[in-house]
């Protein structure tokens, strides 16, 4: 009996909505330090924190993908994955609240930041979403030559 193969594809708008998102969640964070008072140190801090956030949430992600059907990275590669994670939250979330700025501000730069991070989660599910279909396309495309060449002969 041949086996077969249900693709499910996210719609093109909703690729679209995802990419639009996690750019206004940049822009929204880069505008929020860039144009945040305070001393130069506090606003580079505060965007290393972000840069090291989106690597993290990308790589925490990927990890818990990679690793949702059985441990393929080591246990020491998935405790390192989320020590960095929680270091860069925890590093981050105590810099912005350390900051001699206005609460308003701070409030803004925390929502941008949390956008930045679910954006981040969200982009990279679509995306290998989008490669694990185009995975099983591919492999019943094959399964159904294979059929026709044992069928023909």
């Amino acid at each position: 009996m041949a086996t077969r193969y249900m693709v499910q594809r996210d719609t093109a708008a909703w690729r679209l909505q995802v990419r639009i998102s996690f750019a206004l969640s940049i822009l929204c964070a880069a505008i929020g330090v860039i144009n945040m008072p305070g001393q130069d140190l506090d606003r580079a801090f505060l965007a290393i924190g972000m840069f090291f956030c989106l690597f993290t949430t990308f790589t925490v992600a990927k990890a818990q993908r990679d690793n949702r059907d059985g441990q393929v990275d080591t246990s020491q590669w998935v405790l390192a994955v989320w020590i960095a994670f929680a270091a860069a939250i925890l590093l981050t979330g105590w810099g912005l609240w350390r900051m001699q700025i206005e609460q308003w501000q701070k409030y803004y730069m925390l929502v941008s930041w949390l956008f930045l991070v679910s954006s981040t989660f969200t982009l990279s599910k679509t995306v290998r979403d989008g490669q694990e279909a185009d995975l099983l396309e591919r492999r019943a495309a094959a399964a159904r030559a294979k059929e026709g060449d044992s069928a023909s002969s």
